[in-house]
C-alpha cells in the first residue's frame, strides 16, 4: 500500500481522499489537508519517501 508522504500513514488507493501527479507518478493522500500541504511543498516530502513508501501495490 502506498503512504501519504504527509503524515506517513498507509494508503489504500481505492480509499484515498485525494491523489496528485507528481513527475509520474501518483501520489496518495489520507486527507485534502495533507494533499495541500504537500501541494505547497512536493520536494520536501518526496525527498524523505524511500521507493517502497511510493510504490502502489
Amino acid at each position: 500500500m502506498p503512504i501519504d508522504p504527509v503524515c506517513k500513514m498507509q494508503v489504500d488507493i481505492l480509499d484515498a481522499a485525494a491523489s496528485h501527479d507528481y513527475h509520474a507518478e501518483t501520489v496518495y493522500f489520507c486527507s485534502l489537508d495533507c494533499k495541500k500541504q504537500f501541494e505547497a511543498d512536493p520536494d520536501k516530502y518526496m525527498r524523505g519517501m524511500s521507493d517502497e513508501e511510493k510504490i502502489a501495490s
